[in-house]
């Protein structure tokens, strides 16, 4: 099949192994987001901290996490470019 080509499956067709796999990632989302809302009661409760601090935590946890999305995708982009394997500081922030 090349890259043109669309597979076209019926739910039918699809291996049950394949389906399994769907469910327990299905399942597996399901846990992590009723997980999450739970993680702020532990500071609050346990260890005493205001909800304030929890909050100001996770806005600098996703900021960070955004901030390496950015540099990372330039990265990305500047070794793409280049054509080779080896990206190193001067070719990132150099002329890409």
């Amino acid at each position: 099949m090349t890259a043109a080509t669309k597979a076209n499956y019926s739910p039918r067709e699809i291996p049950g192994g394949i389906r399994a796999l769907g469910f327990v990632s299905m399942l597996m989302d399901v846990s992590s987001e009723m997980i999450q809302a739970l993680l702020p009661v532990c500071p609050v409760t346990v260890l005493g901290t205001s909800i304030v601090t929890v909050d100001v935590t996770k806005g600098i946890a996703e900021a960070t996490a955004s901030i390496a999305k950015i540099f990372s995708a330039a990265l990305s982009r500047c070794c793409r470019s280049r054509g080779s394997p080896n990206c190193t500081w001067t070719n990132f922030t150099g002329d890409c």
